[in-house]
C-alpha cells in the first residue's frame, strides 16, 4: 500500500503500534438523538450528545487507536480522545426518505480542509449502496465518491468510505430475503469502490452475511440462509473482491453477536485491517445515561464499556497489518493483530 506523506501521517495516528486499526465509533447523530429520548422520555439537547460523546471518547480511547467522531456534535469530545488518532464524518446524518435511492449528502459548512483544519487525520463518508440500485441513482453516488476522493488527494489526508447496503426494491434488511442478497451486495460493493478512480484508502464494510440466518451459531434464530460451511465462503469471497484495506463495522449488533461474527471470520481464514465499531460497544449504557446521568454512565462505560471492549480469553482473530500491504494480494504474512475476540478487539 503506496501512501502520499500526508496519507501516511493520516494513517499511523488512526492505527496502533502493529499498523492495525482498532477505533471506536461515536459519530451517530439523528439515532443517538431518538435513543437517547426514547429512554429519558423527553427532550435530548446538543449539551446532552456533546457530553455523551465526550464520556465515550475519554473512556474509550484509553482502549482504542482512534475514534470516529462528527464536526456537528463531536468537537468537544475530541479534546478528551487520550492522544488517539481522529476520524471525523464528513457526510449528513441518515438520508431523505422521500426520495427513491437513499441518495448522500454532506455537511453544509464543512469540507475536507476544515476537516482537517479541526483535527482530523483522516475522513470518513457514509454511503448507502447497492450493486442492485437503478443504474441512474448509482451514477450519481459514484460521481460523489469520486469528488471526495480527489477533495482527500488535494488535501493529503486518507479517506475513508463506509458502505451499508439496502434493499433497493424497498424490502426489510432484517428479513431472510435480504440476508440471501446479502453477500452480492457486500461484495459488488467492495469490488465497485476498490477501484483506483474513487482513490479510497480504507474500506469500511459490512460482513457479507446476517448471523441470525447462520444454521449452528449462537446467534442463529431458526429460519436459515445459510450454512455455516456457506458462510465461511461468503467472508473468503467477500476477501476476493478488493486489493484494498477493509475494516469491519459491527452494524448495530449487540457485543455477543459482533463477537461471534469476528470468530465466523477467525474461522474463514480471512485477512482484513481492523474494526470500527461503535454501538456494540456503548449502546447498552444509553438507558443508563437517560435516565441516571453522566456520572453514572461514565460508571457503567469505566466497567461494562471497558469490558466490552477487553482482550481476555477467546480465540485469535486473523488480521493483517496495512502497512506491510504492497496490495493485498501476495501477502502472505498474518498476525494475531485484534487480540483476543471474546470482547470487542481492540
Amino acid at each position: 500500500m503506496k501512501l502520499t506523506p500526508g496519507k501516511l501521517a493520516g494513517m499511523k495516528a488512526v492505527s496502533d503500534t502493529r499498523g492495525v486499526v482498532a477505533a471506536a465509533a461515536m459519530d451517530q447523530r439523528g439515532s443517538l438523538q431518538k435513543s437517547l429520548a426514547k429512554e429519558r422520555g423527553g427532550m435530548v439537547t446538543a449539551g446532552d450528545l456533546s457530553e455523551f460523546k465526550t464520556l465515550v471518547t475519554d473512556v474509550l480511547t484509553r482502549h482504542a487507536s482512534a475514534i470516529l467522531l462528527d464536526p456537528e456534535f463531536g468537537l468537544e469530545a475530541a479534546k478528551s480522545r487520550n492522544s488517539a488518532g481522529l476520524l471525523l464524518a464528513y457526510e449528513k446524518t441518515g438520508y431523505d426518505a422521500a426520495t427513491p435511492g437513499r441518495l448522500p449528502d454532506l455537511l453544509d459548512v464543512w469540507s475536507v480542509r476544515r476537516l482537517k483544519e479541526a483535527g482530523a487525520d483522516c475522513i470518513k463518508i457514509l454511503l448507502y449502496y447497492t450493486p442492485f440500485e437503478k443504474t441512474a441513482v448509482n451514477d450519481l453516488k459514484h460521481a460523489w465518491v469520486e469528488r471526495i476522493g480527489d477533495e482527500c488527494n488535494y488535501n493529503d489526508i486518507p479517506f475513508f468510505l463506509e458502505m451499508l447496503g439496502y434493499d433497493a426494491h424497498g424490502g426489510d434488511e432484517k428479513s431472510l430475503q435480504y440476508a440471501l442478497k446479502k453477500p452480492e451486495i457486500v461484495s459488488g460493493s467492495m469490488a465497485e469502490f476498490g477501484k483506483e478512480r474513487y482513490s479510497v484508502d480504507v474500506l469500511k464494510v459490512e460482513v457479507p452475511i446476517q448471523m441470525e440466518y447462520v444454521a449452528g451459531t449462537r446467534a442463529f434464530k431458526g429460519e436459515a440462509a445459510y450454512t455455516r460451511a456457506e458462510a465461511l465462503q461468503h467472508f473468503r469471497d467477500a476477501e476476493t473482491m478488493t486489493h484494498k484495506p477493509f475494516i469491519y463495522l459491527s452494524a448495530g449488533v449487540s457485543n455477543p453477536v459482533f463477537i461471534e461474527t469476528l470468530e465466523l471470520c477467525g474461522e474463514s481464514g480471512t485477512k482484513f485491517n481492523g474494526v470500527l465499531c461503535g454501538r456494540a460497544t456503548w449502546k447498552d449504557g444509553i438507558p443508563i445515561y437517560a435516565k441516571h446521568g453522566a456520572a453514572a454512565f461514565k460508571e457503567w462505560l469505566e466497567t461494562v464499556g471497558v469490558e466490552n471492549i477487553g482482550n481476555e480469553g477467546g480465540e485469535p482473530v486473523v488480521s493483517e497489518v496495512w502497512r506491510e500491504q504492497p496490495g493485498r494480494a501476495g501477502v502472505s504474512s498474518r498476525r494475531n493483530a485484534m487480540g483476543m475476540i471474546s470482547r470487542l478487539p481492540w
